[in-house]
């Protein structure tokens, strides 16, 4: 058995990216919202929806969080202090677009201090459309963007040799 120094880093990578899949640390921004969204942000926390059963805590800075929960149009005034906070969390780092604001913005779409949607300042890796969204749409999407973190399963095969008594395990 030969062993790769390479084994050790991908053992490390991997350990790495499990704990970022099942212990998510949120952060909330809300960038100029009506706060439906963010009453709804708070509703899917609490016990009766229970986020945290996919080990997502919510965090209160920018330096630990993995996950940008970020609600409402992007006004002029919050356009460089959503881009602070976006450059502060440690990489890899997601952006989630919650509500119609955050997406397009929404019934403030086309007002002289709305930048629009969240996508015109930072890069978003998920949108949750909804005025306001659902909490269960919240937890639906939040769940759908780190199952799409998740590496693809190694397939595995059996093949039977030609005497046929022992199987083989490829990979």
């Amino acid at each position: 058995m030969s062993f790769n120094g390479n084994f050790f880093v991908r053992t490390v990578q991997d350990i790495k990216t499990w704990a970022r899949i099942n212990s998510p640390w949120v952060l909330h921004f809300n960038s100029g919202s009506c706060n439906g969204c963010d009453i709804e942000i708070l509703a899917a926390l609490t016990p009766r929806y229970d986020l945290e059963r996919f080990g997502i805590k919510l965090q209160g800075s920018p330096r630990h969080a993995d996950v940008l929960l970020c609600t409402g149009g992007v006004t002029l005034q919050q356009a460089d202090r959503l881009k602070r906070i976006y450059e502060q969390m440690p990489e890899p780092k997601f952006v989630v677009a919650i509500g119609s604001c955050a997406l397009s913005g929404g019934v403030f779409q086309g007002c002289y201090n709305i930048c629009n949607g969240i996508d015109q300042v930072i890069p978003v890796n998920a949108y949750i459309p909804g005025c306001p969204p659902r909490p269960e749409a919240i937890i639906d999407g939040v769940y759908k963007l780190l199952t799409s973190l998740k590496p693809a399963e190694k397939q595995i095969e059996l093949t039977s040799p030609d005497n046929g008594n022992d199987l083989e395990v490829s990979s």
